[in-house]
């Protein structure tokens, strides 16, 4: 397939080992991966903030850049859900082409098996837009088959160890811009859910959205720095133990 990998604004700017992890995870499985020139941000800051209409430009930047591809993939949740539904509301084809990472690995590309490995305890935080948004798993409040397609691939990992947790679904309080809006209670979520994770022994914790791991790793570097955190595409394209500095919460 030929692939064209949309990276966020924030995973460009602020953490780009992700990129290049989910870059050289996709190529590993034979895929043609390209990557547009022009940077593009899905926009959904503004619309989480009221100003849709000011993101607007950020969609058709986007449908321009990549109507080409036969795929779209992703290593962020929240901000595929907001390409999807913002592409739905327009009537465009191309909101059934844009993909999460692990939602392409597991539904498209259909993986069974992976070149890669990572010795440790490792917690799964799942966020809501990947959960309940993308359907990347079974949120507990719904009477269905526990299922989690993040958790599928993590098991392919040789010597990974998934830790259980207390409350596996529970929001970590991020939210973008709640966060800044209502601060206190963002940490005061964030906190226990990092606290589920120290107390089952995890030596890391991972995500498909980094920016739910920008919060928790914020919040462990202050109350737990011997917990780090990976982004699920370190993970599963075996770039995570190579990393000379750790990616987010050391320093």
């Amino acid at each position: 397939m030929t692939l064209g990998l949309f990276i966020p604004c924030y995973i460009d700017q602020l953490y780009p080992q992700v990129g290049q992890a989910t870059y050289t995870l996709l190529t590993r499985l034979g895929h043609q991966v390209e990557v547009p020139e022009k940077p593009a941000c899905c926009g959904q800051p503004m619309s989480n903030s009221g100003f849709a209409k000011a993101g607007a430009g950020c969609l058709t930047d986007f449908a321009r850049e990549y109507a080409r591809f036969d795929h779209i993939v992703s290593p962020s949740g929240s901000c595929v859900l907001h390409l999807k539904e913002s592409l739905e509301a327009q009537h465009s084809p191309m909101a059934h082409r844009v993909y999460e990472l692990c939602e392409f690995l597991h539904d498209i590309a259909k993986v069974d098996s992976l070149p890669a490995r990572f010795p440790h305890r490792v917690g799964l935080h799942q966020s809501c837009h990947g959960l309940r948004g993308l359907g990347l798993g079974s949120p507990s409040e719904c009477r269905v088959p526990a299922f989690s397609k993040p958790a599928r691939l993590l098991q392919m990992v040789a010597g990974l160890e998934l830790v259980p947790l207390d409350r596996c679904d529970e929001c970590c309080g991020f939210g973008g811009t709640f966060s800044v809006f209502e601060s206190d209670v963002s940490v005061s979520m964030g906190r226990d859910r990092i606290q589920d994770h120290i107390s089952h022994g995890a030596e890391f914790i991972t995500s498909a959205d980094m920016s739910c791991l920008m919060h928790l790793g914020g919040l462990l570097s202050r109350q737990a720095p011997q917990v780090k955190v990976r982004h699920i595409a370190e993970i599963l394209a075996g770039t995570a133990e190579s990393e000379a500095e750790p990616s987010l919460n050391d320093g």
